[in-house]
């Protein structure tokens, strides 16, 4: 079953985050986290900025939800990211208890959700979240490559400007 008009939606959220994280210069990566009761927390990747490893949006939004609870289960929710989550994200997520995952393209560098690795194949979790990938894939994937064609070029104009 594809993403519903609700996943379009929170999906297209993640990615204005995911612009917005390409206009700073981050790694161009967006999440939401939607309750059931319609409050949702929306960030980018800011690890950059931060200097942290841990400022992966999705982080942020799951711990900006869980502060604002007073409660780390998320139980109601729905996790969007335009870019599959890594293993320390997707850790949180079950941590967190979240029940379903929504991701646009896939990262086959860190992808704990079938491209690098697949989390729901393990034994023995005690919580096993709903995931369905590729909703706005194109256009996740399309910002990703464009930032690092970008980050590439200027890298070759920095080493020959230092010759």
């Amino acid at each position: 079953m594809g993403p519903s008009e609700i996943d379009t939606y929170w999906m297209n959220i993640a990615l204005e985050k995911a612009e917005e994280a390409f206009q700073k210069g981050e790694v161009p990566v967006g999440a939401v986290l939607l309750e059931s009761s319609g409050r949702f927390f929306a960030d980018r990747n800011r690890t950059a900025e931060t200097g942290m490893p841990t400022s992966h949006a999705e982080h942020l939004v799951i711990t900006a939800a869980a502060e604002d609870r007073g409660d780390w289960r998320l139980e109601d929710c729905t996790l969007y990211s335009t870019l599959e989550p890594c293993l320390m994200c997707t850790g949180l997520a079950i941590l967190s208890r979240i029940p379903r995952i929504v991701y646009g393209a896939p990262d086959k560098r860190f992808g704990a959700f079938g491209s690098v690795t697949d989390v729901l194949k393990m034994k023995g979790l005690n919580h096993y979240p709903e995931v369905l990938g590729g909703c706005h894939k194109d256009e996740s994937a399309r910002l990703l490559k464009e930032f690092f064609r970008l980050g590439r070029e200027k890298k070759k104009k920095k080493e020959v400007n230092d010759d």
